[in-house]
């Protein structure tokens, strides 16, 4: 298996891509797609795989100057990380790279070079950079042949192919090979504008050696880091001293209150970058005087955090309020029984049957001022928001 290196993907794909098979980043125009590829060699470049990256569309200093923007040094791999340079010779510059496409523009020069290099490699991944530019220099109906073989050469020397395709509007059989005929796998990559903000998106659209997982992904490409999954904002919420802004710079790399006299009178914000996750978390004051910030930050959230204080049941009508108020946006939420630490705490079981919640609503044991538990909380919520994409 080749991981991909991107997060969640090498689970959906059950471990990554396998020896032989093929995929496809079938990116929407506009969307900031091209990383997907040369995130997935550089993956496999530090297990200890061999590369070779097809570089279509620029010159290959250019793309090794894109892999140190992203924080990764391929001199590491200098030796196992190899170039088809396939655009030099289209604007007559030389190229110091082991493999030139003498004519780009010609299949056939251009189907020779990626087959020798096949032939000479030791099972590698093999990205594309562009396929779309390929077709644009080469035509459409000539590529996809030349695709065809490839993909079977690839199957016959154990290479993993991987390709970057902006689905520009070229024909509707070029359209429907590409995501449908051609590879084993196809990765939707593309854009929302729905619920939140506009967005960056991809998903399984299919891979043949998985079971179907229907799941999309937000994400977002930062620099240095790469694609990071993304989740625009995250409301936590509960009643005055259960412990939210406690909770919010527990969780967050970084954080900022607003308080007075040690009580928070505007909101928490917080950022956290954790397992391949970035989220910004907001966390509102527990009087009732600022339920309208509740109800506007509500909107706008993929999810929310009710906090609670294990010790102080009495609070817990004024926190079902507060859950009322979230609820009504149909937001997954998680329950956070904090202070768990403390003489009197209820367990999460307890606590569940004064709420009268249903099973299927994760309660999770927190003691905020120590960090327990608040990232094992993240991770709940984040299945939560994650599974309804």
């Amino acid at each position: 298996m080749i991981e991909t290196g991107i997060p969640k993907l090498d689970e959906f794909l059950g471990g990554g891509i396998p020896n032989g098979k093929t995929l496809v980043y079938y990116i929407q125009p506009g969307v900031e797609g091209e990383i997907f590829g040369l995130q997935t060699i550089h993956s496999s470049l530090k297990k200890g795989g061999t590369g070779l990256f097809v570089v279509s569309s620029t010159t290959p200093d250019i793309i090794k100057g894109q892999f140190r923007e992203f924080g990764w040094d391929i001199h590491l791999f200098q030796d196992r990380f190899l170039f088809v340079d396939a655009y030099n010779s289209l604007i007559g510059a030389p190229s110091n790279e082991k493999y030139v496409v003498s004519k780009p523009d010609n299949i056939e020069a251009f189907s020779k070079t990626i087959i020798d290099a096949m032939k000479e490699l030791p099972p590698s991944t093999i990205v594309f950079g562009s396929l779309s530019t390929i077709i644009d220099l080469c035509g459409e109906k000539e590529t996809l042949e030349a695709v065809r073989t490839w993909n079977k050469m690839a199957n016959l020397y154990d290479h993993v192919l991987v390709y970057n395709f902006t689905a520009w509007p070229y024909s509707e059989e070029t359209l429907k090979a590409i995501k449908e005929d051609m590879f084993n796998a196809v990765i939707s990559v593309g854009g929302i504008s729905e619920r939140v903000i506009f967005g960056q998106y991809f998903g399984i659209f299919k891979a043949d050696w998985t079971k179907e997982i229907k799941k999309s992904m937000l994400f977002r490409v930062l620099r240095p880091g790469g694609i990071k999954l993304y989740i625009p904002k995250i409301l936590v919420t509960g009643p005055f001293d259960s412990g939210k802004s406690t909770f919010v710079h527990a969780l967050s790399t970084r954080a900022i209150s607003v308080d007075r006299m040690g009580t928070t009178i505007a909101l928490d914000h917080g950022h956290i970058d954790y397992k391949g996750f970035s989220a910004d978390i907001f966390g509102t004051p527990g009087q009732e005087r600022f339920d309208p910030i509740i109800k506007l930050l509500s909107g706008e959230s993929m999810g929310v955090f009710l906090i609670v204080d294990s010790t102080n049941p009495t609070d817990f009508v004024r926190a079902k309020q507060m859950l009322e108020i979230t609820k009504s946006y149909g937001l997954p939420y998680v329950l956070i029984a904090n202070k768990q630490d403390l003489a009197g705490a209820l367990a999460p079981e307890e606590i569940r049957k004064q709420f009268n919640l249903p099973h299927d609503i994760p309660i999770v044991p927190v003691v905020a001022k120590d960090k327990k538990g608040v990232f094992e909380a993240f991770e709940v919520l984040i299945d939560k928001i994650t599974g309804g994409l």
